[in-house]
């Protein structure tokens, strides 16, 4: 076959397969499909075959040029990144380090700092700057082994900022060094200069939104349901309107408290309900039963040093499917590394390597609407496949620290 590459010489073939229809839940959440020794046949960016090495080199037989030596290491498919707010002008070292101090984030927040400090300098950002910016770490992402990534506004909170991270997200992905899926995140908190007027806020979002699906800028829509940002009321209102304008549902719940914000979205037809380190079991049943995605992010309680992370393992137990993202962003998770995410993930969420592998891969693929076409090595799909220099793929989470992943395709 012409145009046809072969990825030989892996130990593990580790596909994900079986679950392009629908995200892997209760057992099959840890289901890996690995094949010992096994081979991957691409051709024109797609996924053509998939087997052992011996079966591939006599149905898809290429010159030495045309294959990939994987080098005795695993091959997987692509990561996938279904939470990260990627886009923002400065950073948050000081305050990050007022954190590791004592002084609590809430408190920051409620002083002007937090997410506010990066609005004022997102703001002043160009949207040459935040193209640079985006493509650095894009970069980073790539050599990480990531190779989708959701990107959310909401560093902006005015329409302007607003419009222009959307922008800037959809012409990275143009560019086409990653899948690219978007997300409005106007819902983030209130900005300082609407402290007074919540309701004119509110419309803002609203009105902002109706723009950004209007030139086809945001393909979900997403709110911060918590004390300090948006209530159950509100979110509620926001979360009907963006449904009504045609976005997917996705939803910031769980983070500080078990504020309700779950049960709201779960409700709604939310893909993924995010963070969900606080829970109860009105939120856990609504999960249950709406089939909505758990997207957990055990990066932020690592980077600020708490000592309550999301409790991985009650979630797989109670039949919900579990997703992992880095929730890269400048205040509270400042990581690209989804390879860090599995570590995490094992040590601290309950989670086997085979669960936070599918929570990386298939599973983030279907919190971000992709699940039939990217997370897996299937045949027909989308041949985002990752080489990792380890022997089997228990060491993704045994290792941490180090990038694993020796190549990307």
């Amino acid at each position: 076959m012409t145009g046809v590459r072969l990825i030989v010489n892996a130990a593990e073939v580790v596909t994900c397969a079986g679950f392009s229809q629908a995200a892997a839940r209760g057992k099959d959440q840890g289901r890996l499909g690995i094949i010992p020794n096994g081979a991957v046949a691409i051709s024109d960016g797609k996924i053509v075959a998939v087997g052992s090495e011996a079966d591939l080199k006599k149905s898809h037989p290429v010159p030495d040029d045309r294959t990939i030596d994987a080098g005795g290491g695993v091959v997987l498919p692509g990561f996938v990144d279904p939470h990260t707010h990627l886009l923002f002008g400065g950073d948050r070292s000081a305050e990050w380090e007022q954190r590791m101090l004592g002084r609590d984030y809430l408190d920051i927040l409620r002083a002007g700092g937090g997410i506010q400090t990066t609005v004022a300098a997102t703001r002043e950002a160009s949207e040459k700057e935040l193209l640079s910016h985006g493509r650095l770490w894009l970069r980073r992402m790539l050599t990480l082994g990531t190779t989708t990534v959701e990107i959310k506004s909401g560093y902006g909170l005015d329409r302007d900022t607003e419009l222009r991270l959307l922008k800037v997200a959809r012409q990275l992905g143009a560019e086409g060094r990653q899948r690219i899926v978007t997300t409005y995140l106007g819902a983030h908190v209130i900005p300082e200069e609407f402290r007074a007027n919540r309701s004119a806020y509110l419309d803002l979002v609203m009105e902002i939104a109706a723009e950004a699906k209007e030139e086809d800028l945001a393909d979900f829509f997403d709110v911060f349901c918590e004390s300090e940002a948006f209530n159950i009321e509100e979110t509620t209102m926001l979360l009907k309107g963006a449904k009504a304008l045609g976005y997917g549902l996705k939803i910031h719940a769980g983070q500080f408290s078990d504020f309700g914000g779950t049960a709201v979205a779960a409700g709604l037809g939310a893909v993924s309900v995010d963070h969900l380190d606080y829970l109860n079991d009105d939120g856990l049943d609504a999960l249950a039963k709406a089939g909505a995605i758990g997207t957990l992010l055990p990066g932020v309680a690592f980077h600020l040093s708490l000592d309550h992370y999301a409790d991985g393992r009650r979630l797989i137990d109670a039949d919900i499917p579990v997703a992992l993202a880095t929730d890269f962003n400048p205040g509270s998770s400042f990581t690209p590394s989804m390879p860090m995410m599995i570590a995490l993930a094992t040590r601290h969420l309950g989670m086997t390597v085979a669960e936070a592998i599918v929570a990386a891969t298939i599973n983030a693929a279907h919190a971000v609407g992709l699940g039939g076409e990217v997370g897996s090595l299937e045949v027909g799909k989308q041949a985002d496949v990752i080489i990792c220099d380890i022997p089997d793929h228990k060491w993704l989470g045994y290792g941490f620290g180090w990038n694993p992943v020796r190549e990307v395709i």
